[in-house]
């Protein structure tokens, strides 16, 4: 896994140059067209809509399969900011122009997507050789009429990454295996690690977590039921899965044991390169952006441990517009994208966990070490916890809104507002958000 840093950096680089870019030209040709495709002079062009580092073009995919179809000519646009590209989608299918052909769907849109936009985006339920993804994911993007409105590309298993040489002059265990052990089964035995760290740390001022938010999100996203029941009503604040998460975050924020630093957020990467907390809460797709932030100087001090509980936090879809002009040929774009094959590569060049139950037991996926932490065998680490993952996943439509708002709202608890009364502001920003 040596390829992790520098594609990773080229990756980023290059999401924020051709982002900015599609943030001004728009995500679709002529202001009145459906989709930027079409077919001309027996070539068919498919222009697909992306955002972050989803790994089909910086991983050489989108190349190859031009390569393996001479015929066809695939123009991606990606936007590095996922919440500014959503709100653009929203607005062009509103509009019913200046789509893509194909369009990214992160996880927490999915459930909008299919109870709002399902007659906008194409039906894959019959299409051939697309049975292999975990039972889990088709579901998050089918409706209740069983319209599957996209395919998985990765999904985010998570894991704890910790520090060795901080955890050694905490007088705690190093080795994964045992790291793992003090906070099996239970989030409380991690918070009960962070008093012991915070007790016991010689090394000056270094907390033991990142952020109370990224805490509270692993423990939420292990439940099926986070902010929203089956029949799609709101739950968020008499779900006990939700106030328990909410209690031990708190507990971690008020106790010192968090650095205040929510994750991609201003600050959070200069503290990985500087080194001022001891562990992270990590889904799969983290590692590398860890790996290049932390950079060099810190390559070898990291590790990976399995999480006390299984969940996922992240993953993506890839969707067809139902009125593109080229809906059969990107939707066998988006079948070949996302088949095993395709999706362990992914995973062996820039990390993303695959969807796909086949891609799970690819010997590239299950075998892969990561170099940068330690030789870490992380895809048996990520395997197994994707293994864990809750069969049944509620989504709803504002998912990613409330998800924000509660990591806003335990900043405030981190900055010395009382946890109830922040509760109080959290729950209030939440209905002026989503009604």
């Amino acid at each position: 896994m040596g390829t992790y840093g520098s594609l990773r950096r080229k990756a980023v680089a290059t999401a924020a140059t051709v982002g900015a870019l599609a943030l001004v030209v728009g995500c679709g040709g002529s202001d009145d067209s459906v989709t930027g495709g079409g077919k001309k002079d027996g070539k068919v062009t498919i222009t697909m809509g992306l955002y972050g580092v989803m790994g089909l073009k910086e991983t050489g995919l989108l190349e190859q399969y031009e390569k393996e179809n001479p015929e066809v000519d695939i123009k991606a646009e990606i936007a590095g900011d996922e919440q500014t590209y959503y709100t653009a989608l929203q607005t062009r299918l509103a509009a019913g122009n200046g789509l893509k052909d194909i369009q990214g769907i992160e996880i927490g849109r999915a459930k909008e997507i299919t109870e709002t936009q399902a007659d906008k985006f194409a039906d894959f339920a019959d299409t051939p050789g697309t049975d292999h993804f975990l039972p889990w994911k088709e579901s998050q993007i089918s409706t209740g009429d069983g319209k599957v409105l996209g395919l998985g590309t990765d999904i985010g298993p998570m894991a704890v990454c910790y520090r060795k040489d901080y955890f050694e002059q905490a007088g705690l265990p190093t080795d994964r295996e045992e790291v793992g052990k003090l906070w099996e089964g239970d989030w409380k035995k991690y918070v009960e690690v962070g008093r012991a760290f915070k007790k016991d740390f010689k090394g000056g001022k270094v907390a033991f977590t990142d952020s109370a938010s990224g805490l509270f999100n692993a423990m939420v996203y292990g439940y099926p039921e986070q902010y929203y029941d089956e029949k799609g009503d709101l739950i968020y604040d008499r779900n006990p899965a939700v106030k328990e998460a909410w209690g031990l975050a708190s507990d971690a924020a008020e106790e010192g044991l968090t650095a205040k630093l929510r994750q991609f957020q201003p600050g959070w990467d200069p503290g990985l390169a500087n080194g001022t907390f001891a562990t992270a809460v990590c889904p799969a797709w983290m590692l590398s952006h860890i790996s290049e932030k932390a950079g060099e100087a810190n390559k070898g001090k990291w590790d990976v441990a399995r999480a006390p509980k299984g969940a996922n936090w992240g993953g993506s879809f890839l969707g067809v517009i139902e009125k593109s002009p080229v809906k059969e040929e990107a939707k066998k774009l988006v079948a070949w994208l996302t088949a095993p094959e395709q999706q362990a590569h992914i995973f062996k060049e820039i990390g993303n966990i695959p969807s796909s139950k086949e891609a799970l037991e690819n010997a590239d996926v299950k075998d892969a070490t990561s170099e940068y932490f330690d030789n870490a065998p992380i895809g048996r680490i990520f395997g197994a916890a994707a293994q864990e993952i809750p069969d049944k996943q509620v989504l709803g439509r504002k998912d990613g809104t409330i998800k924000d708002t509660f990591s806003q709202g335990l900043a405030l608890v981190e900055q010395g507002t009382a946890r109830d009364k922040a509760w109080k502001t959290t729950t209030e920003r939440i209905e002026k958000a989503v009604g």
